[in-house]
């Protein structure tokens, strides 16, 4: 037989050096000419096979296929007018016995043109259900479909164990303009590693891995596993439905933040600590969380990373939790427990930047693909990291999707959004000349602001009570009102100015408060500006500045004062709160990844007060409607007294919506005490001393009121009645009203 009427020389040196982008056209079955009449031709490039027998086609026998060359590329070809179906080679490799399985190129395409299209467009909102790697029963079959965009390429290959990492052997099907490719394979399993091989537009071949892939290995190896994500047995449907009628605004919200790699970890036999499984976290992080009274877990990300410095922060895989702690079933189980432990779950999102890790998104097929190809876009200088091009539409899919995704397959209840400010814009920590001005000339990152603003759009609609929380470090308007209303459209943004006044006063010796009275007070200026969180967060006890702990001026025993005081302002002051791991153990070192935290310091009754403190500022947080019913409503919050700056004292009320509903906070930032010290109260009748931050029991002098005070029909403060208080020394009272 003459092989020119089957295929070229051209043909076969594209296929064989792994240059054609169009495998599909040469390889699988092909109608031909034949002198005798029509036929059909069956090809198969298989690099170390000995001999290949086509089955299936010929019910009788096998169809034994010529080899064309030294390469592994096989041809039968058979008269007549077959149809195409999928097919079974039978290949001798030259081992063991002849392995027998279906062609991938026997199959037809997966992809809707629907789905090419809405990715394209940037609206795929469930697009990791399409590309990545998937389990899948195709034409009657059984294997895993594969899809990954890479619209520069010149050709994608899936190379893994599974075929001895050799990219002729499943090169992939281009989808023409949309800029992916696809292939299914028959009979593959998960468990596989697997990457993509690329071959870019100057011959140069890049070995990436998936961005959709759903596992990986364990650092430092970087490949992708074929994993099955669905089907986890949820017993969370309750919650759901509830967290979808209910409104966050008006209710409580402890965080307590937790890097999952440090929060405690587990001591193996030859005395090395290893890191916490999600499973053993579930037995152990959430029943410590729910007894320390916090309703809401937020992890630093849990997006694969290499870099364990980066705490998460630098992700390579998007759609995939760290395998450090186990798989992703184990972080469903974890977030399962969670719920039905009566505690939300938020996840730390990092859509601002990405790593220049070579497997990863940078320069991913051959060009500027995630990311701007001018540094000035580009580059994040302060993280040397790599920045998104939201103007793309296939990248603000991808960032977009994932936040779905996350809400979706893991049942998070939030994503607190990770360098807002970063993203907002374009000349964010740029010198003058290093930055490229919108198309308007200013300096507002206008494809990041439509990202942002569609992202929190589409997550408040498909998934009711879940939360966005932005980390944003700058005065941008309208970062929590809705996007129909011109803003970003959060639901809550972290108050970083208050974090930072605060933490600038109350790091102060006592002597000297009282010329930084305006840090501490400066923050109800703005506080119904947006609806805040407050933070005490892992960025403030790391790279040198210390622990909280060890921030407080004085003695060991004035330090742990300071440090419950300013816990009890924060939950005393408008917003929710949220507190980083360790805090309420009064760690002396500051937070280290790479080792648990101090839990040997409950041994000693000052640090085991602390953390009885915090826990019983979580209980009468969540059980104290004035504390969070008006949280964003300036009716909620009334100053009695921020004048005394002698003193340095201060006195407020918090109320709820129902105006028999309040409360009354007093602080001392001085160690000295204030006797007979008189502040405004609005009604007559007992108050009680529900919260002495200086009582013995959380190791302080104990100096108070004796369980309460009954107030005087004395104006005081603009008020009409007025309390005798002897204030603790760098102490705060809680003072609730008895009914009349």
């Amino acid at each position: 037989m003459n092989l020119s009427t089957t295929l070229t020389a051209e043909e076969i040196k594209s296929l064989v050096s792994g240059e054609t982008a169009d495998p599909f056209a040469l390889l699988g079955t092909h109608p031909v000419t034949l002198k005798s009449g029509p036929g059909v031709a069956v090809r198969a490039l298989l690099p170390g096979a000995n001999r290949v027998t086509v089955l299936d086609l010929d019910p009788e026998r096998g169809v034994e296929a010529r080899r064309l060359n030294d390469q592994g590329l096989f041809e039968a070809v058979l008269p007549g007018e077959k149809e195409i179906a999928p097919y079974r080679l039978r290949v001798d490799f030259g081992a063991d016995a002849p392995a027998t399985f279906y062609d991938c190129y026997s199959f037809s395409p997966v992809l809707s043109e629907d789905d090419l299209y809405l990715f394209n467009e940037g609206n795929h909102y469930r697009i990791y259900d399409k590309l990545g790697a998937h389990p899948f029963l195709h034409q009657g079959v059984s294997g895993v479909f594969f899809a990954v965009w890479a619209p520069s390429a010149t050709r994608v290959s899936l190379v893994g164990d599974f075929n001895q990492w050799n990219g002729l052997r499943h090169q992939m099907r281009s989808r023409g303009g949309s800029g992916v490719w696809e292939l299914f394979v028959p009979h593959l399993r998960p468990g596989l590693l697997y990457k993509f091989e690329i071959r870019t537009v100057d011959g140069t071949l890049l070995i990436k891995s998936d961005p959709f892939a759903f596992h990986f290995e364990i650092r430092p190896k970087t490949a992708a596993i074929v994993h099955d994500i669905e089907g986890f047995p949820w017993t969370d449907r309750e919650w759901m439905e509830k967290r979808a009628t209910q409104d966050s605004l008006k209710l409580p919200a402890a965080i307590y933040e937790v890097h999952l790699g440090s929060w405690r970890r587990r001591v193996e036999k030859d005395n090395s600590q290893a890191w916490l499984t999600y499973r053993e976290a579930a037995d152990e992080l959430v029943p410590y969380v729910k007894d320390m009274g916090f309703n809401y877990i937020q992890f630093l990300p849990l997006s694969e990373h290499p870099f364990d410095a980066s705490w998460g922060y630098q992700v390579t895989g998007y759609y995939a939790p760290p395998s450090r702690h186990g798989t992703p079933q184990d972080l469903m189980y974890l977030v399962d427990r969670c719920h039905a432990e009566g505690l939300g779950v938020i996840l730390d999102w990092v859509p601002a930047h990405f790593p220049k890790d070579p497997h990863g998104l940078e320069y991913f097929d051959g060009t500027h693909l995630y990311e701007h190809a001018d540094p000035r876009q580009g580059m994040h200088q302060d993280w040397d990291t790599l920045i998104f091009n939201y103007g793309r539409d296939e990248v603000r899919n991808f960032l977009t999707a994932n936040a779905l995704f996350w809400l979706d397959k893991y049942h998070f209840d939030g994503l607190r959004v990770d360098a807002v400010a970063s993203m907002l814009y374009l000349d964010y920590s740029r010198e003058e000349g290093d930055w490229i001005p919108n198309r308007f000339g200013g300096r507002e990152n206008l494809e990041a602001i439509d990202f942002i603003k569609n992202m929190n759009t589409k997550v408040f609609e498909l998934f009711p009570g879940a939360v966005t929380i932005a980390e944003e470090s700058t005065s941008w308007p309208g970062v929590t009102r809705p996007v129909h209303l011109g803003g970003l459209g959060f639901m809550y943004k972290w108050n970083m100015g208050w974090m930072h006044d605060m933490l600038t006063f109350i790091s102060k010796d006592p002597v000297h408060r009282r010329f930084h009275m305006d840090k501490l007070t400066f923050a109800l200026l703005y506080a119904f500006h947006e609806n805040f969180i407050l933070p005490l967060s892992h960025d403030e006890v790391v790279h040198g500045k210390a622990s909280l702990l060890s921030k407080m001026p004085g003695d060991d025993w004035q330090k742990l004062a300071n440090l419950r005081l300013l816990l009890g302002y924060m939950y005393g002051e408008p917003g929710k709160k949220t507190l980083f791991m360790g805090a309420e153990l009064g760690q002396w070192s500051e937070w280290n990844h790479d080792k648990a935290l101090e839990w040997d310091l409950l041994q000693y009754e000052p640090h085991k007060g602390l953390q009885s403190f915090v826990r019983d500022l979580n209980r009468v947080y969540s059980s104290e409607p004035a504390l969070y019913e008006l949280d964003y409503d300036p009716e909620g919050f009334e100053w009695i007294d921020f004048r005394d700056t002698d003193a340095n004292v201060v006195s407020f009320i918090r109320k709820g919506k129902d105006p028999e509903q309040f409360l009354i906070f007093a602080f001392n930032f001085t160690p000295v005490p204030r006797m007979d010290y008189r502040i405004g109260a609005p009604r007559p009748g007992f108050y009680r001393e529900i919260i002495n931050s200086d009582s013995a029991a959380y190791g302080g002098s104990n100096i108070g009121l004796k369980g309460g005070v009954t107030a005087e029909t004395r104006p005081w403060h603009n008020q009409p009645c007025s309390l005798c208080l002897n204030l603790p020394p760098l102490g705060m009272l809680v003072l609730k009203p008895t009914e009349i």
